[in-house]
């Protein structure tokens, strides 16, 4: 798609520069805080990192596939090994998981029954500080087994969302949280005082996590280190299980390594399962952060 037509304005994390978009105009207001990502660099072809490379993967991905645009792209391919919508959609598929709370630019936060829907979603996702109403991601959302928890005002509400999704009937529910919304983990597993309620959680976005951010991740069934020190440290040293290297996912509970250990048995390609201690790290294959 070559028109990028963009409506409302949005606020995002990429690589961990703040970015604003307004219109046709994408700002990045923040320096990045990576050097250099082995992700962006296969997805995007940039070996390093700055102000400009993070405008061109944004303005790449409105340009191929639609983000923060009315001809928004739900492809549900695979796109990242261990992501999140990867790990969710197999374990929706699997009868895991009835329901995945989510965020979607132009739609805010998503409560959906479809795991098709959840990987359309977030396989190309960045961090939605905020976001504006846009009709037609609205619209797919809601003909294809979702709905926003504010179609009007498009907000962020992981806890607000689980919320939702029980009173729709829903009680084996997956929520992502972004690391600048880590409190919010305190309140969703208030809902587990309730018998009959198991929410999953999943951390994410977190290359800019805080100490304090950490102090609530903790509490988390499967967290993405991203490309934090913080949390390869902090949360690291805390699980049961890690899949990936250069951008490691950590299992903190037996129901967090459970889904991940059932994504691992839908995964196609070949892999390695041996005793170490946490968080296994390897010189050179992780993101290089600034000082």
């Amino acid at each position: 798609m070559n028109v990028i037509i963009m409506q409302g304005e949005h606020e995002i994390l990429c690589c961990g520069a703040r970015v604003k978009i307004c219109g046709k105009r994408i700002r990045v207001v923040s320096e990045p805080k990576i050097l250099r990502c082995p992700l962006n660099e296969t997805l995007y072809g940039f070996k390093s990192t700055n102000k400009d490379t993070v405008k061109k993967i944004v303005e790449t991905k409105m340009r191929n596939y639609g983000f923060c645009c009315q001809h928004r792209v739900f492809d549900d391919s695979v796109v990242v090994p261990y992501g999140a919508s990867e790990m969710i959609k197999a374990c929706m598929n699997d009868g895991l998981l009835t329901c995945a709370v989510i965020v979607c630019e132009g739609a805010g936060t998503v409560i959906t029954w479809n795991p098709s829907l959840v990987q359309g979603i977030g396989a190309r996702l960045t961090g939605i500080i905020k976001t504006s109403p846009i009709p037609d991601i609205i619209k797919h959302i809601e003909t294809h087994k979702g709905v926003p928890l504010d179609s009007a005002n498009a907000k962020i509400d992981p806890a607000e969302g689980v919320k939702k999704a029980l009173k729709l009937g829903y009680e084996e529910i997956a929520v992502t949280v972004a690391s600048f919304q880590a409190k919010k983990i305190a309140d969703i597993r208030k809902f587990e005082k309730n018998k009959n309620v198991n929410v999953t959680i999943f951390s994410v976005c977190n290359t800019c996590a805080t100490e304090e951010d950490a102090k609530y991740i903790a509490d988390a069934d499967v967290v993405c280190a991203s490309a934090s020190k913080i949390i390869r440290e902090r949360i690291g040293s805390k699980a049961l299980m890690q899949i990936g290297v250069a951008i490691p996912i950590f299992a903190l509970t037996k129901k967090g390594k459970r889904f991940v250990l059932n994504y691992l048995s839908t995964f196609s390609e070949k892999t390695v399962v041996f005793r170490s201690s946490l968080p296994y790290l390897v010189a050179g294959r992780e993101p290089t952060l600034k000082e």
